[in-house]
C-alpha cells in the first residue's frame, strides 16, 4: 500500500503512495462538506467492492445490494434515499451477463434501463449528484482510433443496447449533476472476471485458445473507484467520462501477460500454451465489437492513469498477498 507512483491530480503530476492518495481524496471531500454520504449500489460487484476498499475516511457509506433495495420500485427507492440522505448515488450494478442477454432482452433492459431511469428520477428530484457506470460496449468497433466521449454509439448486442438505454434515461432526467462513466475489461480480487479465469485456467488446462482479434483495454477496478471518488469531490462535473488504464491488447496478449507475470511471482507453477484464434472460433452468440479501446484523455487530469501491464502487475502483485 506504501508504493510510490505518479498521478496527476487536479492538474498537478505528483508522485503519491496510494494512502497519500486516499488521504488527498479525503482532504477534496472535506471541501464539499463536513461529511459527504454516498450511496452505493449493487454491493456484491467487482466495483462496488472496489469502492467500499478505497473509500476515503471521512465519507459515510451505505452500500445496498439489489436485495436489498428494488430498483424497479420507485417508491422504494425514495425511501432509502429518504432514509440515508446521500449526497452522492454511484450506480454500479448493472446486468453484465453479456450472454444471457441475447435470450433474455426484458431483464437486460430491466436492470440497465428501467432501474436507472428509477434511480435518476429519485436523485434529480432530490438535488442528488447521480454516477452510473457504463460500458465499452455501447460501441460498433468499427473506429481505428480511440473512442471518445463524443463519439456515438452504435451497440452490436442486447447487453450494449440495454446499457445505451440506461445512459440515454439518465441523460434524459438528470441531464445536471451527473455522469456516465464507460468503462472496459473490468478486473478486480472479486466475482468473476478475466484475469481470475485465466489464471484458474492456466493452473488446471494443459492449453488455452484465446481470441486475438478483439482489441480493447483492461481496466483495475481499483484505479476505477479512486477516479470516481475523485469525481464526487468536484463542484462540477462533465455528463460522461471514460475511464480504463492506458495503452491497448487483445485478449490474447491479455492472456500472454497474466501468465508470464503470473509464472514469475509463483501464482502459476508452469508456463501451458495460448494459442491465437480469431472471434468466429470462439463459440458465442454474442457479437462483440473488435475495437472498444476507450479516449481517456478528459479524465487525466482527475486522476493519472498507467499502462495495463503496470497495474495488472500491481494487481496481481496484491492478489499474491491477499
Amino acid at each position: 500500500m506504501n508504493q510510490a507512483s505518479e498521478k496527476q491530480l487536479f492538474g498537478i503530476s505528483i508522485t503519491l503512495s496510494i494512502s497519500q492518495e486516499l488521504n488527498m481524496i479525503s482532504d477534496n471531500v472535506n471541501k464539499l462538506a463536513d461529511k459527504v454520504k454516498v450511496l452505493i449500489i449493487g454491493k456484491h460487484g467487482q466495483l462496488a467492492r472496489s469502492l467500499v476498499d478505497t473509500a476515503p475516511h471521512n465519507i459515510e457509506l451505505l452500500s445496498l445490494a439489489r436485495s436489498g433495495i428494488n430498483l424497479l420500485d420507485l417508491s422504494n427507492i425514495e425511501k432509502a434515499v429518504a432514509r440515508f440522505k446521500p449526497n452522492t448515488v454511484i450506480n454500479a450494478s448493472g446486468y453484465t451477463d453479456v450472454e444471457s442477454a441475447e435470450s433474455d432482452a426484458t431483464s437486460a433492459f430491466s436492470v440497465n434501463e428501467t432501474a436507472v431511469e428509477n434511480i435518476a428520477t429519485v436523485t434529480s428530484k432530490n438535488n442528488i449528484r447521480l454516477i452510473h457506470i457504463s460500458s465499452d460496449f455501447v460501441f460498433d468497433g468499427t473506429s481505428k482510433v480511440p473512442y471518445s466521449t463524443n463519439d456515438k454509439p452504435n451497440p452490436l448486442s442486447i447487453y450494449g443496447a440495454s446499457k445505451l438505454a440506461g445512459e440515454r434515461a439518465l441523460t434524459r432526467l438528470q441531464p445536471n449533476n451527473s455522469s456516465v462513466i464507460r468503462t472496459s475489461w473490468l478486473y478486480s480480487p472479486y466475482g468473476n472476471n478475466f484475469v481470475k479465469t485465466m489464471l484458474n485456467l492456466m493452473s488446471t488446462k494443459e492449453h488455452l485458445n484465446v481470441v486475438s482479434d478483439q482489441i480493447g483495454c483492461p481496466t483495475n477496478a481499483n484505479k476505477l473507484a479512486l477516479f470516481i471518488w475523485q469525481l464526487t469531490t468536484l463542484d462540477t462535473i462533465y455528463p460522461f467520462y471514460h475511464w480504463s488504464d492506458l495503452g491497448s491488447t487483445s485478449w490474447y496478449e491479455f492472456a500472454i501477460e497474466i501468465q508470464n507475470i503470473g509464472v514469475n511471482l509463483g501464482l502459476l507453477t508452469r508456463k501451458i500454451p495460448i494459442n491465437s484464434i480469431k472471434s468466429f472460433e470462439y463459440p458465442s452468440n454474442v457479437k462483440r465489437p473488435k475495437y472498444s479501446v476507450l479516449d481517456t484523455s478528459n479524465s487525466q487530469s482527475i486522476l493519472a492513469a498507467k499502462d495495463w501491464r503496470e497495474e495488472l502487475a500491481e494487481f496481481l502483485k496484491k492478489l499474491k498477498e491477499r
